[in-house]
C-alpha cells in the first residue's frame, strides 16, 4: 500500500451501490456516534477499545477531536447515521513514531468495502500525525477485519495467547498486525 494524504472529507460508493460520506469526527456527534455503538453486537465489545455506547466515553472522544496526535473518522450514511468509526493516536515517548488505530463498522454495512476505504483513510491520517509505523491488534477469532489490513500490506508481528477474556471469561489470543508507513 501507498500511503496517499488523507481525503476528508468525501463521499465513496461501496460495493453494494451504497454511498456513505466519510469526514473527520465532529463536535454534534455524540448521539449519533452512541447510536451506532448500541446498535453493534455484544461480541464486539470484546474487541473494541472504546465504549462507544458510553455518553462519558463518546464526550471524551469528540473532545479529543482536535488533540494533535489523534485522529477520528467516520463515515456518516445518506440517513445521517454513523456506520463506521476509526481512529489514530500516535503513541508517546520513545514510541512516538507508532500509532495505534482501530476500526469498527456496523454490521450491516460489513463486506462492502467501507473498511478497507475507512482502513486506508486512517492510515493516511496516521501518517499525517507523524506516525512512521502503525499497528491494529484484534481477537484471532477476527478473520475478516485481518484480510482487510492483510490487504493493505499489514504484515503480523505478533500473537498474545489467552491475552483478551470475553464477558463470560473464556480467554482469547490477540493478534497483532503491522505496517510500516515510511
Amino acid at each position: 500500500m501507498t500511503t496517499a494524504p488523507p481525503q476528508v472529507p468525501f463521499d465513496a460508493t461501496l460495493r453494494d451501490g451504497r454511498t456513505v460520506h466519510i469526514r473527520l469526527i465532529e463536535a454534534g456527534d455524540n448521539e449519533r456516534l452512541i447510536a451506532f455503538g448500541a446498535a453493534l453486537p455484544e461480541n464486539d465489545w470484546l474487541h473494541a477499545e472504546s465504549d462507544l455506547r458510553s455518553p462519558e466515553v463518546v464526550a471524551r472522544l469528540v473532545n479529543l477531536r482536535d488533540a494533535e496526535h489523534w485522529r477520528q473518522v467516520v463515515a456518516v450514511a445518506p440517513d445521517g447515521a454513523i456506520v463506521a468509526y476509526a481512529s489514530a493516536r500516535q503513541l508517546p515517548g520513545r514510541s512516538s513514531h507508532v500509532a495505534d488505530i482501530q476500526l469498527i463498522v456496523d454490521e450491516a454495512w460489513r463486506r462492502s468495502g467501507l473498511g478497507t476505504i475507512m482502513a486506508g483513510e486512517i492510515v493516511a491520517h496516521a501518517h499525517q500525525i507523524g506516525a512512521a509505523k502503525v499497528y491494529v491488534d484484534m481477537v484471532e477469532e477476527q478473520t475478516a477485519g485481518q484480510a482487510i489490513f492483510t490487504r493493505l500490506g499489514f504484515k503480523l508481528e505478533g500473537q498474545l495467547v489467552d491475552h483478551i477474556r470475553d464477558r463470560q471469561g473464556t480467554p482469547h489470543n490477540l493478534v497483532v498486525l503491522a505496517y510500516h508507513v515510511e
